[in-house]
């Protein structure tokens, strides 16, 4: 029976160590923190994507179509609380109206049932919304990822797996039988390792020895909640069509499983890998990013944008006017500052961002790199995709 140890306890590294336990692995699940799920998997938005923005053929679009069924079956089987709500993607003025219906082509290639909808038909979905048409997605929903992750501690504990909290990677030792990992906690001996570490993705790559193709830079999303008398203004999920031109969605509203409504997120630099406020500063963090000639390539290129974030991350009223492109009605008044996520974007030295999942190996060692969104929606499918890649890597 081959020992695989897996660094990252957030829904990738416990579904990859989930599907190794299934074929016969044993396994020694390492997570850094005292809790499972407590950086990218438990500070998202929550919604099961159905494939609806990826390109046809790409591993985004085929791991995200099979990943929403999955994930809706997983949670179905478990018991985790889950709704499949559907969403509206909406274009607000004329020139998104091409956006729109390439959005919509884009989904048929995916095999992802999505229908244009009129002013009216739209409206129909969403009262208070504002827009010129809209494109129906019924597919997409919400989900507690938190309860996935629970159910999958779960399971693992069934098949005897060793799980380990507060056991931070601090070392990693490529030997020709195998791989030794240096924790707080001790050694641990493995036939291979799976990294899943998210924000220190690439950091335990280099500790194994590898030298990976892009880097981390962190992203701080930052999300309102809507005060609980403007909620009724939101029934469902409401997008913005994305504009091609920047590397995030843009904000958007989401009805969440309590009811509550979460608006955003917005994107700005996080000062540390897990800097979920300003305040937080990370001086080795901050001179990673800012001593990356990609970061700099990359700001460059998109210093207006990224100019208008930061204001909007500072003023309320920006944040508002942005949600009132989609819902008229709401203002700076109806919004309460909410838990920000950080994402972990892999940049390349080009300045390029990796639009795909990237997973990189080497003999005994399989390291993702870059899982951003749809990442959880797909855990399941790239579990079973990890697992494969892990047999390649074996003697």
């Amino acid at each position: 029976m081959a020992h695989i140890a897996v660094v990252g306890g957030g829904i990738l590294g416990l579904a990859v160590a989930h599907e190794l336990a299934t074929r016969g692995k044993r396994i020694t699940l390492l997570e850094k923190e005292n809790d499972y799920a407590q950086h990218q998997t438990g500070r998202n938005s929550g919604v099961v994507h159905a494939g609806l923005y990826y390109a046809p053929g790409s591993f985004k679009a085929r791991m995200c179509v099979a990943g929403n069924a999955s994930m809706t079956a997983f949670a179905k089987e478990h018991g985790v609380a889950m709704e499949v709500c559907g969403k509206l993607v909406l274009a607000t003025e004329a020139d998104e109206l091409p956006r729109l219906h390439t959005l919509r082509e884009r989904a048929a290639a995916n095999g992802v049932p999505a229908r244009l909808l009129s002013q009216a038909e739209a409206r129909e979905f969403e009262p208070a919304a504002r827009c010129v048409a809209g494109l129906r997605v019924e597919s997409t929903g919400i989900i507690d990822y938190r309860g996935v992750c629970a159910a999958l501690v779960r399971l693992l504990g069934e098949y005897g797996a060793d799980l380990r909290t507060g056991a931070e990677v601090r070392a990693v030792h490529a030997r020709p039988d195998g791989v030794v990992l240096v924790t707080p906690g001790g050694e641990v001996r493995a036939d291979a390792v799976v990294n899943c570490a998210g924000l220190h993705s690439d950091r335990i790559a280099r500790l194994a020895g590898l030298r990976p193709s892009a880097r981390i830079v962190p992203f701080r999303g930052e999300y309102h909640e809507l005060r609980p008398e403007a909620r009724k203004l939101v029934r469902g999920l409401i997008y913005p069509v994305p504009d091609p031109r920047f590397p995030f969605l843009g904000v958007h509203l989401t009805r969440m499983l309590d009811g509550g409504v979460h608006a955003g997120p917005n994107a700005v630099l996080a000062l540390r890998r897990e800097g979920y406020r300003w305040r937080d500063i990370s001086p080795r963090d901050l001179a990673s990013t800012l001593g990356f000639p990609g970061f700099w390539r990359l700001a460059r290129k998109h210093t207006r944008t990224g100019a208008q974030e930061m204001l909007r991350s500072f003023s309320t009223a920006r944040f508002a006017a942005s949600l009132a492109r989609l819902v008229p009605a709401v203002t700076a008044a109806d919004l309460v500052r909410s838990e920000a996520g950080v994402r972990a974007q892999a940049l390349r030295p080009d300045g390029s961002l990796v639009d795909d999942f990237l997973i990189e190996r080497a003999p005994r060692q399989v390291h993702v790199l870059n899982a951003p969104s749809p990442a959880a929606t797909s855990a399941l499918e790239i579990g079973r995709h990890v697992a494969d890649e892990v047999a390649a890597v074996l003697p």
